[in-house]
């Protein structure tokens, strides 16, 4: 156990706590066995390590972490590693990355029966489906999900300003007061742009702006080459293909995809397809967007394909469409927050009974004119009006 002690201390010197994500107040860590999911770089173990460093301040034999991967796991299981862990008196078990363990949820569901006293909270990929592991950890476990950074919390990253979360119902229906409000400590158009190139990540805090994009290409490479090899069995040749289909997806975003097509320019199945679409959405790369009523079948065609955040946009392609940057952000900070997105027959987006209409400054009501509950996500506009409401608002619902 020596080595693992030795590793928790090196890497748990280094966490401070100056930035808290939002989901570190929502977890309730006294449960037994908890999962923390999101995309690549979005802070989960960070969020672990404070929790571990600041919240429990106990001693490595007490609460540990560690991460599936090491060089550990070459020569002992993790439930041998849980019988010793326990024996020395320990209470707390972190486990980063658990997807890189073979057979992770059958030894998580022995330990979780036969060490009730062992509180085990661990992270994993977007990619992972926890639910169906080799063995059922579904009346076990609870899962939350740590998204990228919303514009509120990019902004408390970088120092600007602390402001609390508002739900879209607030903004909707006082959204002149509190644009209003939050004006009075920012100009909130120059950092939204700023967040929509390069703020999407916690990796800001430690990169250069002209450096995020390549880091992010990283992490994209790493979601396809790693994430989806461990949690969906993708061959080598499949990732190649999974590429070129996100390449297509991300030159013409908001993508309308025609299956056929893809498949024949792919020269693979339509159900490989739809599968792929399917992985990258739960991977975090795609938000899919499809009518209100329809199905969530992974054969199911969705009827918009964004990718994920507006820091991939810019990314993947040199000049992204502002239209586009401007719907992606709305749909990611909307579905972010918990919110059920779909496409209405009128307007760009439903939520809540409520129709946006996303564009820039001179954005008219013509689209959604005479539609009762209808507003519009206003681009380039610091305070709205009546029924405009400025985009980067909707960048403060978590």
């Amino acid at each position: 156990m020596q080595p693992l002690y030795q590793f928790h201390q090196s890497v748990i010197r280094t966490i401070e706590r100056d930035f808290t994500r939002f989901l570190y107040n929502e977890i309730h860590w006294a449960q037994r066995m908890l999962a923390i999911k999101g995309p690549r770089g979005a802070g989960k173990t960070t969020l672990m390590l404070q929790r571990l460093k600041f919240g429990l301040q106990l001693p490595a034999t007490e609460a540990l972490y560690i991460t599936a991967d090491h060089i550990w796991f070459y020569a002992h299981t993790l439930y041998e590693t849980v019988v010793s862990f326990a024996q020395q008196g320990g209470k707390y078990l972190f486990i980063d990355e658990v997807h890189k363990y073979p057979n992770w949820s059958t030894e998580l569901k022995n330990i979780y029966d036969g060490f009730p006293d062992l509180r085990i909270i661990f992270s994993a990929s977007s990619a992972l489906d926890i639910y169906r592991g080799e063995a059922d950890l579904s009346r076990r476990l609870i899962t939350y999900t740590l998204p990228g950074l919303s514009f509120r919390e990019f902004l408390e990253l970088k120092g600007v300003a602390t402001i609390d979360p508002v739900c879209f119902t607030d903004i909707i229906n006082h959204h002149e007061s509190i644009a209003a409000n939050i004006c009075t400590r920012l100009r909130p158009l120059s950092q939204f742009q700023a967040y929509l190139k390069t703020g999407v990540l916690p990796i800001i805090a430690e990169s250069r702006d002209e450096d995020i994009p390549a880091r992010l290409i990283q992490i994209i490479n790493a979601v396809l080459e790693a994430d989806l090899a461990y949690t969906r069995n993708i061959d080598a040749g499949s990732v190649v293909k999974i590429k070129r289909l996100l390449g297509v997806i991300a030159e013409s975003a908001p993508f309308k995809p025609n299956i056929s097509s893809l498949a024949r320019k792919l020269g693979v199945s339509r159900d490989s397809i739809y599968q792929w679409i399917a992985y990258l959405e739960h991977a975090r790369v795609l938000n899919n967007v499809s009518q209100g009523g329809k199905g969530t079948s992974v054969l199911q065609k969705p009827d918009k394909v964004y990718l994920e955040n507006t820091n991939f946009s810019y990314a993947l392609k040199q000049n992204p469409d502002v239209g586009a940057l401007r719907e992606t952000f709305f749909v990611n900070q909307a579905l972010n927050t918990g919110l059920q997105v779909t496409l209405p027959k009128q307007g760009d987006f439903l939520i809540d009974n409520t129709i946006v209409e996303v564009g820039g400054k001179n954005k008219t009501m013509k689209q959604i004119a005479g539609l009762k509950n209808a507003v519009t996500a206003v681009d380039d506009i610091e305070i709205g009006y009546g029924k405009r409401i400025p985009l980067w608002l909707f960048g403060m619902m978590y």
